[in-house]
């Protein structure tokens, strides 16, 4: 299998992650420099585009996805290839356009690329001493079917004379993953549909797309006498030809009054009103954040939006997750671990339909039980449309079982802090929180010698080591499950099995009383490097927070990368608080500064 680049700093297998905080731990304001307090970390500029395509920034929203000047498009939900080849489906897109001034114009121009989270919008301007071009690309907030793209010419010296720019495009209507047809036009809109060519599993259902978009000339012009022009295209997807017709009709209608860019950077007004934060800092900590936030926010739905099905949230966006690019688009504990405790505070609606994933694709969970021999729910390590296990490497599904244990983590979160029992009683989730409790009881195994129960054969958030047995992260997330599970049924009415509150009160989370910590398993040394987050994860599973003294000695943080042996300080802030120049800042496999080596900083 192929892996990312170093420059974005996660492996095929797993994803980089920074330490958590642990938790009942007071948040303390950091001791930074604020000379760039006043500065704008909303706006992300610059005079060039990255060499690298795969840092170009993402425009995104709920149902759609892409990078800017890049040929592909993402549809949330649409997979293409069996099991372990199961990859996001390629659509052709047609808003690979680059806006030109055409050769021999005679005039020095300026180029500026930004990326305006305020408005979720990307924008290229083109200036000069008579004219300013600019295109905008931005994912429709309030119609997340759409996807649009302006360009608007300026005169800014007294003249008459027309003024030209070209639209540069190499849209192709093809595509390796789906069977793709021209139909009629509608409505001045070309027509592409077609099917994926090979479903998630045997027998199951090829997924259909119907695209329709306005063609994109080659060249505009501002004719002579005017003073300023505005020209918008659309691209519209949906899953039948009626529903992308209706989209497209609802788009023109705000298109005819001159609304369609309103409403949505209104729509992403409202969303920061709610969800934003900023801190005290220097620009590019602040910027770091706005931008892990904009990213996470651009994929998720306006609240209030009606009909939301949620696809999973998966480590590199929607944007991200061809074949052999960030994790192939598939689900992991990621959506569940990392991204749901902020969701669940910003955005709980959000949260919920996150959850609503985990209890549609169930089936797919208790299937991959069976098939290894329990009972109960797995929930597979990489899952996309089916919940049937499709990480390309089997030892990380069979092994790595921790993940179930992030799942009922974040169910147990949206009870404590929503007492939603609707959710539970009558959408499902507490078949999910009874599903994986059988799993754990099936799992263990009774040791007469300790006697306490195991759990043999596992692979811990370290990757580094497979096979081991009584991860003491996973074997917490076990009792922290078995409780919630426990103290769920009683709230419900439902009997609670015996046998529940014995495994979690027998599991062994293996401690050394000599060196006063807990070891990562059954075996490990103090010299060990792991990778993962195992010793950093205790606090938030429950085990307690080592001591300074002990992370030092032992090292019990030497694994935060997520994947190397240690930590990569270029993707780290600096001792004053800083971002080390060149590349992107990786945080969680969703980028957040879109900008290149070599790139200026963003003002």
């Amino acid at each position: 299998m192929g892996t990312h680049s170093p420059l974005l700093g996660s492996s095929r297998r797993g994803s980089s992650r920074g330490c958590p905080l642990a938790e009942g731990r007071p948040l303390r304001r950091a001791n930074l420099p604020m000379e760039d307090a006043g500065k704008d970390a909303t706006r992300f500029t610059a005079r060039s585009l990255p060499g690298d395509p795969r840092l170009l920034a993402t425009v995104t929203n709920a149902y759609l996805g892409t990078r800017v000047y890049h040929e592909t498009l993402h549809v949330s939900g649409v997979y293409n290839g069996a099991r372990g080849d199961t990859h996001r489906a390629i659509l052709p897109s047609p808003l690979n356009v680059q806006l030109e001034a055409p050769a021999g114009s005679g005039e020095q121009l300026t180029n500026t690329f930004v990326l305006d989270t305020n408005t979720g919008s990307f924008l290229h301007t083109l200036e000069g001493p008579s004219f300013r071009a600019s295109q905008r690309i931005y994912a429709h907030r309030t119609l997340p079917h759409v996807l649009a793209c302006s360009v608007s010419i300026t005169r800014l010296a007294t003249g008459s004379w027309p003024i030209t720019v070209l639209l540069q495009s190499a849209f192709s209507p093809e595509s390796p993953d789906l069977d793709l047809h021209l139909g009629p036009d509608f409505q001045g809109a070309r027509y592409l549909y077609g099917r994926t060519l090979t479903p998630e599993q045997p027998g199951g259902a090829q997924q259909e797309v119907h695209m329709l978009w306005t063609p994109v000339p080659p060249a505009l012009t501002l004719g002579e006498g005017e003073e300023d022009g505005t020209w918008e295209f659309l691209t519209v997807v949906g899953g039948s030809q009626a529903e992308a017709q209706a989209c497209l009709a609802d788009a023109l209608q705000l298109q005819a009054r001159r609304t369609l860019y309103a409403a949505h950077s209104q729509a992403w007004a409202q969303l920061w009103a709610g969800c934003g934060l900023d801190v005290e800092g220097p620009l590019r900590l602040r910027q770091a954040l706005r931008g892990a936030l904009y990213y996470l926010l651009s994929a998720l739905p306006q609240p209030g939006a009606p009909e939301y099905v949620c696809h999973g949230l998966s480590p590199g966006g929607l944007s991200n997750g061809s074949r052999e690019e960030c994790y192939w688009g598939h689900v992991f504990w990621d959506q569940d671990l990392w991204m749901f405790p902020s969701v669940l505070m910003l955005h709980p609606e959000a949260a919920k339909a996150l959850l609503q994933y985990r209890i549609r694709t169930l089936s797919g969970a208790l299937y991959n039980a069976q098939n290894l021999g329990y009972q109960g729910a797995k929930f597979a390590w990489e899952s996309a449309g089916s919940g049937l296990e499709v990480c390309p490497e089997a030892i990380y599904g069979t092994q790595e079982i921790h993940i179930n244990g992030a799942v009922v983590l974040a169910f147990r979160l949206y009870y404590h802090a929503t007492q939603d029992l609707q959710l539970f009683r009558e959408a499902g989730g507490w078949d999910v929180v009874r599903a994986v409790a059988e799993f754990w009881c099936s799992r263990v195994e009774w040791s007469p010698e300790e006697e306490k129960f195991h759990l043999k054969g596992v692979m811990p958030p370290d990757e580094y080591h497979s096979g081991v047995n009584n991860s003491v992260y996973t074997n917490v997330l076990v009792q922290n499950s078995l409780r919630f599970a426990a103290a769920l049924a009683q709230d419900l009415g439902q009997p609670v099995p015996n046998q529940w509150l014995v495994v979690a009160d027998k599991i062994k989370v293996p401690f050394d009383p000599k060196l006063n910590f807990h070891p990562e398993f059954d075996g490990y040394q103090p010299e060990h490097v792991c990778s993962g987050l195992d010793g950093a994860e205790g606090p938030r599973a429950g085990v307690g927070p080592p001591g300074e003294e002990l992370r030092q000695r032992h090292g019990a943080l030497q694994g935060v990368d997520g994947e190397c042996r240690q930590v990569r300080c270029r993707e780290l802030p600096d001792r004053h608080g800083g971002l080390p120049a060149g590349g992107a800042l990786w945080g969680h496999g969703v980028q957040n500064l879109p900008l290149a080596a070599g790139s200026p900083r963003p003002v």
